[in-house]
């Protein structure tokens, strides 16, 4: 048999108070006492009590949940900003649900009209596949804050977007290899296809360092992949020594590809950082433990994190459009 739902007239029951008292301590509302405060917690968790989350949506009018929708779990990088946004949402006393969605363009616009979702207060995007018009015409009026390059491009002034200048980051990565002495820099992460926002605004922000440096732009030192992976950096960097290219320094536009380039480095018997200085991006939990170890982009995961909650606990004290969070190289 089922037990039975603890309720707040049991945990009054048991402290001696009103039930009203209980529930000013559970919602943390109202004054109560210190001593008759602890009693109440003290008796919560002895009977085992949970609220009825369907009853406080109720009465409040909001369900305490967000959802996050995101390209892939497999990719280290969503995976730990899932964790991040789970984390800094249960400071907040908010459950986020996340969904995957493939990059897939009826997978994004499912979740943005809430397709096979409950009662959400926000749905926070990183979208591949999705387009300005299914923004704009989405069934669901719900707070929605977009992150990504794809997103950005698709918030438009219309819509909030928040994540970090790629183009300024990757300007200062570039920057930096060129400090260590670096003239000939190879970037692993060129698309030619599929959503390539991230992989132009990279190639910007290394084009243009690398201009400011007076180095030119070689045509020869550019690795094309189809995905950020350590597959693809694998690859690329494989074609890259194959064709005769001389360089000593190598932008990878994420990590995936930095421990690809690493593998394939290796293989070929040259060695970081003393013939080659690798510089990723994404700051990654596998890239800190990497041997050799390598340099990389900070995306401040926990300050995007944080100013997305604070737009959605607020839609309407932010205006719509870009809302950029600082970035940070991590030397190694």
């Amino acid at each position: 048999m089922a037990r039975a739902r603890v309720t707040l007239a049991d945990i009054a029951a048991r402290v001696g108070v009103s039930p009203k008292t209980v529930s000013n301590v559970v919602n943390d509302s109202g004054w109560v006492g210190a001593e008759v405060r602890e009693k109440v917690l003290v008796a919560i968790e002895e009977l085992g009590y949970r609220p009825n989350l369907a009853a406080r949506q109720l009465r409040r009018g909001s369900s305490g949940v967000l959802a996050l929708a995101l390209p892939t779990l497999a990719e280290p990088y969503f995976a730990e900003l899932a964790s991040v946004f789970v984390d800094v949402a249960h400071d907040r006393n908010l459950t986020v649900l996340v969904s995957q969605t493939g990059g897939d363009r009826a997978r994004e616009v499912e979740a943005l009209d809430g397709v096979r979702l409950p009662a959400i207060d926000g749905l926070i995007m990183s979208p591949l596949g999705l387009e300005a018009v299914d923004v704009q015409e989405r069934r669901r009026d719900i707070s929605l804050v977009l992150v990504g390059e794809h997103g950005e491009r698709v918030a438009g002034d219309g819509e909030h977007h928040v994540g970090i200048d790629n183009v300024a980051a990757a300007a200062a990565a570039t920057a930096e290899l060129i400090a260590q002495g670096c003239r000939r820099i190879a970037t692993i992460g060129v698309q030619d296809e599929g959503p390539t926002e991230t992989s132009r605004d990279r190639f910007d922000g290394y084009a243009l360092a690398l201009r400011q440096a007076g180095l030119p732009l070689d045509e020869a030192l550019t690795g094309h992949v189809h995905e950020f992976n350590r597959a693809e950096g694998a690859v690329a960097v494989q074609r890259l020594v194959e064709s005769g290219a001389e360089f000593d320094g190598l932008l990878c536009f994420n990590d995936s590809l930095a421990l690809g380039a690493l593998y394939a480095l290796g293989v070929r018997g040259l060695s970081v950082p003393e013939q080659v200085r690798v510089m990723g991006f994404d700051d990654i939990a596998d890239g800190r433990y990497s041997m050799p170890p390598f340099s990389t982009v900070a995306p401040g995961r926990e300050a995007l994190a944080n100013r997305v909650l604070d737009i959605i606990a607020a839609p309407d004290a932010t205006a719509p459009g870009h809302h950029e969070v600082p970035f940070s190289l991590v030397l190694r």
